[in-house]
């Protein structure tokens, strides 16, 4: 996503509606401004895929459902939509929209182009959603997990290889190897590496 460097021309929320409904690529809003979304790397969609996998399988047969980035989030009585990379919600959304306004999980993977934004302003705006109860923001360049719990007023716990980590909104617990499954970055590779040496090695 561009970051707002404040609008040109001001949309309504009914006009960046139907502006999002025609169009070809997806877009985000923000207090009257509407903002294009880059294409996602390999490693980016891994982790999304390997997330929203590991979450549907999990809450199948629950209220709770798991999406992925297509969904947008109304935030703020609509002055923002986001689309996160994977979110949860358990109100039994209106199947008819397209976004969700009672996220209890949100998780957005980190790319050099959004970070500042994901870890600082989005982090800010998503903490005002009164269902929110975690905030998740995962590396892809190098293998490190943040969360964020309402719990905990949303100091930020780090996991990283060789760690469990805990999706406590919905009872989940991964290791983090799990969630990074096919990721190439170095340390992923180093891991691997490692691990065949060793395996080699018995």
């Amino acid at each position: 996503m561009s970051r707002p460097n404040y609008k040109l021309h001001y949309y309504t929320e009914a006009e960046y509606l139907e502006f999002e409904e025609n169009s070809e690529s997806k877009h985000e809003y923000f207090d009257g401004g509407i903002f294009a979304m880059t294409g996602a790397s390999i490693n980016h969609q891994r982790l999304t895929l390997n997330v929203s996998s590991e979450f549907s399988q999990h809450l199948k047969g629950s209220p709770c459902e798991a999406f992925s980035s297509d969904i947008k989030v109304r935030i703020d009585k609509g002055n923002k939509y986001f689309y996160p990379d994977v979110l949860v919600s358990c109100n039994n959304e209106d199947g008819s929209k397209h976004f969700s306004e009672s996220p209890r999980l949100i998780v957005e993977v980190l790319s050099n182009s959004t970070r500042k934004f994901d870890k600082d302003l989005k982090r800010k705006i998503y903490q005002t959603i009164p269902t929110l109860e975690e905030y998740v923001l995962i590396e892809q360049g190098h293998v490190e997990i943040e969360i964020c719990r309402k719990s905990e007023d949303w100091r930020s716990s780090y996991y990283f290889l060789g760690d469990d980590v805990t999706f406590e909104s919905i009872g989940l617990t991964l290791p983090v190897l799990e969630i990074y499954q096919r990721v190439d970055n170095q340390e992923m590779r180093d891991f691997l590496k490692t691990l065949e040496t060793n395996q080699n090695e018995l």
